[in-house]
């Protein structure tokens, strides 16, 4: 009995980390812009295009 409730407390403990893990790739989304205008990463924000 022991060992089992060793088991599933390790179980508990380790869930909330790996699920954390699987998502925090979600903050690299794509952002898309309306068009003439591009993202500006430094701005974090979208601005009119330039063509030089």
């Amino acid at each position: 009995m022991f060992v089992k409730t060793v088991i599933v407390t390790l179980c508990l403990a380790v869930l909330p980390a790996a699920a954390y893990a699987g998502c925090s790739s979600r903050g690299h989304q794509a952002q898309s812009c309306a068009p003439g205008t591009v993202w500006d990463a430094a701005s974090q924000s979208c601005v009119k295009q330039v063509n030089s």
